[in-house]
């Protein structure tokens, strides 16, 4: 393992223990060249998850690209960095778990819409805006009557 700091190739683990979500190796490893530490994470290699865009193109999952765009939904939010990780794990292993390798974009953006309407109905909202593509105030308007409407349902107060 190469340090990421000097880059000297010979490192020793220091602690080893399961990843909080159970689905890795959480190991700290300290260099011995430079001395200093960092953290890896060991996973199974399974089969990779394909998104099927809109104009029938594929491309890998990238679990950065949809942390991003989460990170920008949730800007100035009550959402953490962590809780945005444990709903792209839970994403990914729901998707693993059913053996579904290959997912339209609109399905995994419906998943994630799903999920950040039980988080935060701000970032549910920015987040719909650029996934469902509003072009105008009237689709932003609708989108917004509908969130509201399903609130007074469940009696939600947010």
């Amino acid at each position: 393992m190469k340090c990421p700091f000097c880059g000297h190739s010979e490192t020793k683990v220091v602690d080893s223990r399961d990843s909080e979500s159970q689905d890795a190796i959480r190991r700290r490893r300290e260099c011995l060249e430079c001395a200093k530490r960092f953290t890896t994470y060991e996973r199974r290699e399974e089969m990779p998850l394909m998104v099927v865009k809109k104009d029938g193109s594929t491309e890998p999952f990238d679990r950065g690209k949809l942390l991003r765009g989460l990170i920008v939904a949730t800007a100035k939010r009550p959402v953490t960095p962590a809780v945005l990780e444990e709903l792209i794990d839970d994403i990914e292993s729901e998707l693993h778990n059913a053996m579904q390798y290959e997912i339209p974009a609109k399905r995994l953006g419906d998943m994630v819409l799903m999920r950040l309407l039980d988080l935060d109905k701000v970032a549910y909202i920015r987040f719909a805006s650029v996934y469902k593509e509003f072009n105008d105030l009237d689709s932003f308007t609708s989108e917004l009557t509908r969130l509201g409407g399903r609130k007074r349902r469940s009696g939600g107060s947010d």
